[in-house]
């Protein structure tokens, strides 16, 4: 698999540092560098590359402009570079990859690569599955029909009530009441709107059970149910907090920022 990229910078020593770093990244291949906003616009329109390196503040165009001007596409996925932290939230809320500080740190840029590729590779792996849908649609139409009762099957495979014994009681808990989860060695304590739990089990099990669709990680010790979000509170150094519907508040840690980019629009 190879990455076609380009980076945008209008500073030129800002475009070099950055090739010499992807220079050692065999699947990364810069296809073109751009100096401003409108030429990276042109650029993204014309070569339809996988990933932007992109500069937030630049004259004219700056990076979020750019991010706007070919929403109209099947757009590229975007990592923004910048010496300016507080655009963080801003840049996960353009959906980016991840958001690197200058001078980028070498293992920070080979992270946010990690999760560029898999970014592409389940981009790549869900076309096929369009594909493969259309051609069973004409050639095994049965076949159609038996794959839809799998996938409600599948769906239907996570937990919708939860038994917690606590205090002497047997609680039964509709998953979607859950706020957040924080783990606390073998036990986990589940908080709902009004109410906490003790429940003895470890966060790897008890994941299985949750959709993770609904319920992500966001620190290595939480899990969040990312409909009752209801705010996203920047802090320092990259992280940020997540306002719940109770008024609750969940700190993000930064090997998780890329969860934000998933529900922020």
């Amino acid at each position: 698999m190879t990455i076609r990229t380009i980076i945008v910078d209008d500073e030129k020593l800002a475009i070099q540092g950055l090739q010499l770093r992807l220079e050692s990244c065999s699947d990364v291949e810069i296809i073109g560098t751009c100096a401003n906003g409108r030429e990276a616009i042109r650029m993204i329109k014309t070569e339809k590359p996988d990933l932007v390196f992109l500069d937030i503040q630049m004259p004219g165009f700056d990076g979020f402009s750019v991010v706007k001007g070919v929403m109209e596409l099947d757009p590229p996925l975007f990592v923004f570079v910048t010496a300016f932290q507080e655009h963080a939230i801003r840049a996960f809320e353009a959906n980016a990859v991840n958001y690197l500080m200058k001078p980028v740190d070498e293992d920070k840029l080979a992270d946010t690569l990690e999760r560029v590729r898999q970014r592409i590779s389940e981009k790549r792996s869900a076309e096929e599955a369009v594909k493969l849908k259309d051609v069973l649609a004409e050639v095994a139409p049965d076949a159609m029909d038996n794959l839809g009762d799998e996938e409600e099957a599948s769906s239907g495979r996570y937990e919708k009530l939860i038994n917690i014994k606590d205090r002497g009681q047997i609680f039964r808990v509709d998953i979607d009441t859950i706020e957040h989860i924080e783990a606390a060695g073998d036990y986990m304590c589940i908080y709902t709107g009004d109410n906490s739990l003790i429940l003895r089990e470890t966060m790897k099990d008890l994941e299985r059970r949750l959709d993770p669709r609904i319920f992500q990680r966001v620190h290595r010790s939480t899990i969040v149910n990312l409909n009752q979000v209801r705010q996203v509170r920047p802090h320092t150094n990259g992280e940020c907090f997540l306002v719940l519907e109770s008024g609750a508040e969940v700190k993000v840690s930064r090997s998780y920022r890329d969860v934000v980019a998933r529900f922020v629009h």
